[in-house]
């Protein structure tokens, strides 16, 4: 796609005026909001605005479509599949500043918030009412980001992902028209689901300003536990069966072993390099009892170790940091390298080929690359550690990553989990979806964003 300026000085001049410093057009800023936390290239836009209210979205987007202006939403940039590169050039519009929670309503269990609230945010504010937000992706994502990827995370498995935990949106379109979809309502047959359509567009159909989300109570009971194994696929087995037994456990993560070595090292921790499991239980002190029992057995059968438990709240959170440092512990691994993160999503009753395939194609590759996974619903990761500038090493990866995504949608899987799309799957979406299908995505593109401004050259696959 060429890359040609697109902030023109009357739109510059417009968007000052409503701005002010506001609108930030140093080359530190641009570079930071065109580059993710992965390996993609960065690509800078020509410009950032700060935007404080939907109104201002709304006004920035009326002179930007008056004007042919890209625009890329920007939450906090922890997305992992080059979401946030200006690829066309154009405008950031960081939506940070729009940090308010707006309302919360305890009876309902449901809240209002601006895009730009981060989830851990949004849990400091709920500490004392006794609820909480449970979607944790990991990284302190904005809950406008998390569902412009439709993100899910450790929590996945009891709480579903952002698809099923908002209730409603306020949405900028392309030409500014501000709509709202959805409400508190719980259900609702009226008409097409809006919010599930904004929900995982990447910021390419509208732009997301505020959120209402459904709450849950704290359980009365929290209870986590660490089990290593000696090989992977027993460590597998024993969450497809937890899961196929119905137990309703809170969170289940695979690490493999380079993923232990690496998270002991970069946490100073002392677990056995081994396929380890981490476990967290919710309920009553007598469900999680009965779960963690039922787990404990189901993991018996199968060679694991003793649990080692975490039941205090600061042993909790240390061990599920360490869970979310993986990212950063893997990169560690590689003085002057960087992270290629890929994940594909598969049913459970497959998850164990899926997994042990991947990790044999690593190794025939020569490649050092964790594996991670939200496993009890059949999402796991791979972490490729990379010399960005060693262009055979980067050939691999890319053989590895092609070959797991093939893989994973001839399983009846996903080429993302929670990524998301961006740059980095957009190849894969026919081979998953159908060109038919593909097509009607297009269209609905076309619709509402006929001049193609928003988040240009991500989800949809170039034409052939």
């Amino acid at each position: 796609m060429t890359v040609f300026p697109r902030l023109t000085p009357v739109l510059q001049d417009a968007l000052t005026k409503l701005l002010g410093e506001r609108l930030n057009l140093s080359t530190a800023i641009c570079e930071r909001h065109g580059q993710g936390e992965a390996h993609h290239p960065g690509m800078p836009p020509e410009a950032v605005a700060f935007a404080r209210t939907t109104e201002e979205v709304s006004t920035i987007m009326q002179l930007c479509h008056a004007y042919d202006c890209p625009v890329v939403p920007f939450g906090t940039g922890t997305s992992l599949e080059g979401h946030t590169a200006a690829v066309a050039g154009g405008l950031c519009l960081d939506l940070s500043e729009m940090a308010e929670i707006l309302e919360t309503n305890g009876e309902d269990l449901d809240c209002r918030v601006q895009a730009g609230v981060t989830r851990k945010q949004l849990n400091q504010y709920l500490r004392d009412t006794g609820l909480f937000f449970p979607i944790d992706p990991g990284a302190d994502a904005s809950l406008g980001g998390m569902a412009a990827t439709r993100a899910s995370g450790t929590n996945a498995v009891r709480y579903g992902t952002m698809r099923d935990n908002v209730l409603g949106l306020t949405v900028v379109l392309a030409d500014g028209e501000v709509i709202r979809t959805g409400g508190r309502a719980r259900k609702s047959s009226a008409g097409y689901d809006l919010t599930r359509l904004m929900v995982g567009s990447e910021g390419t159909l509208g732009i997301i300003t505020e959120l209402q989300l459904k709450l849950y109570d704290i359980p009365e009971a929290i209870s986590s536990a660490v089990c290593s194994f000696d090989d992977l696929e027993a460590a597998v087995n024993t969450v497809m069966l937890t899961i196929q037994s119905g137990i309703p456990v809170a969170r289940i993560e695979l690490l493999d072993a380079v993923q232990m070595d690496a998270v002991n090292r970069y946490s100073k921790l002392d677990y056995p390099v081994a396929p380890t499991l981490f476990f967290e239980f919710h309920g009553s002190e007598d469900a999680v009892k009965e779960q963690a029992t039922r787990v404990g057995e189901i993991a018996q059968e199968y060679g694991g170790g003793d649990f080692q438990w975490a039941s205090r709240p600061e042993d909790r959170n240390r061990l599920w940091q360490a869970r979310h440092d993986a990212f950063y512990a893997a990169i560690n691994l590689r003085a002057g390298c960087r992270g290629w993160p890929t994940d594909v999503c598969v049913p459970v009753s497959r998850l164990a080929e899926a997994i042990l395939e991947t990790r044999r194609l690593i190794e025939e590759a020569h490649l050092i690359a964790p594996m991670v996974g939200h496993v009890g619903d059949g999402n796991f990761h791979v972490l490729f550690v990379v010399d960005t500038d060693n262009q055979e090493e980067m050939a691999r990866a890319a053989r590895v990553n092609t070959a797991m995504v093939e893989m994973a949608i001839d399983l009846g899987g996903t080429c993302t989990g929670e990524h998301g799309v961006g740059l980095g799957k957009r190849k894969y979406l026919v081979r998953e979806h159908g060109e038919g299908a593909v097509g009607v995505m297009r269209r609905v593109k076309m619709a509402l964003d006929p001049k193609g401004i928003l988040n240009p050259g991500k989800i949809l696959p170039d034409r052939e």
